[in-house]
């Protein structure tokens, strides 16, 4: 999550400071769900920003604590907080969901309920062989044949086009081209609508993860739950094909990330099961191609805004 002004965000429990330890400044809310509706309201309204500025003039303009979805937390504000995060994971703070992921991302066995935190150290562990820059220079040549294919289906001989619709479909395309290795637009779009229904917003994994946690008929978090459920039946599918393909030698384990999932092992040499891996995999698009699609947005608004800017840019591409 993130503001102008930029935010950390991590869990805290009381009994893990001990007694006498002083906590930020700031309010659980009464009842527990006030302060989630208000942050969920303020985001449903396009302001989500309000909920953390109202705190920290209110509270510090620092850190402060509230309660977000059932669990407690504290928030770092502005470049200060972000350097403490992300300078000291698996120091002072690690890697962390909220106890509702796991109804929408459940592990394949029941005993694994609430090992979110290990789940990402491991996926953590899976991934940096391919963000290397070594491997994201060959990927190069996949994004652009991607970004030719998005222009010509999606703007090409069209005078006005809304942007951020066409952005995620371009970014949930290219994640899964190199995640999975699937490129037909036909195919990248059965799994689209689960993910960010564009008509429908509130019936996608999405907002199910950013919703209050009610787990009733017509609710957010059971629309999320159940995309979660169909996307999951369908990631299963394409990787029991994929380890047949990768048993006759039809793929190999370095061409995308499904691939690698499959052949690689943990510290006690037990391969990660098809279920998890769906996990994973949709976590990862997830978090893939969400924030990008916002990022080329904002990209082409300000190259809209600045046109001396934008002939800067066409001519160095050009």
């Amino acid at each position: 999550m993130s503001t102008p002004v930029g935010l950390a965000i991590v869990a805290y429990s009381v009994s893990s400071f001990g007694i006498g330890i002083k906590l930020p400044p700031g309010k659980t809310g009464w009842p527990v769900i006030r302060e989630s509706l208000e942050f969920l309201s303020t985001g449903w309204k396009g302001h989500p920003e309000k909920f953390i500025f109202d705190r920290m003039s209110k509270y510090s303009p620092n850190v402060f604590k509230t309660l977000l979805l059932k669990e407690k937390v504290v928030v770092f504000c502005g470049a200060g907080g972000n350097k403490f995060l992300f300078s000291n994971e698996n120091k002072f703070v690690q890697a962390w969901w909220p106890a509702l992921i796991d109804k929408i991302f459940p592990p394949a066995n029941e005993n694994q309920m609430s090992s979110s935190k290990k789940e990402a150290i491991k996926l953590r562990k899976m991934l940096p062989n391919f963000f290397k820059p070594k491997a994201l220079q060959g990927y190069i040549g996949i994004m652009d044949q991607i970004t030719e294919r998005h222009f010509a289906l999606g703007w090409d001989n069209i005078d006005e086009v809304n942007v951020f619709p066409l952005k995620k479909r371009f970014t949930f395309w290219l994640a899964y081209r190199l995640f999975l290795s699937i490129e037909d637009p036909n195919d990248v779009e059965k799994f689209f609508d689960p993910f960010e229904h564009i008509e429908q917003p509130n019936t996608t994994i999405a907002s199910g993860v950013i919703s209050v946690p009610i787990n009733l008929p017509r609710t957010q978090f059971r629309r999320g739950i159940k995309a979660s459920s169909y996307i999951r039946k369908e990631l299963v599918l394409i990787i029991k094909q994929r380890k047949i393909d990768l048993a006759e030698g039809k793929a190999t384990p370095t061409q995308d990330i499904l691939s690698h999932m499959l052949s690689t092992s943990d510290e006690d040499g037990k391969f990660t099961n098809e279920l998890d891996i769906a996990n994973k995999i949709m976590a990862l698009l997830i978090g893939g191609h969400d924030t990008a699609s916002s990022a080329c947005t904002f990209i082409l608004k300000y190259l809209a805004e600045l046109p001396d800017v934008y002939d800067k840019v066409y001519n160095d591409l050009m």
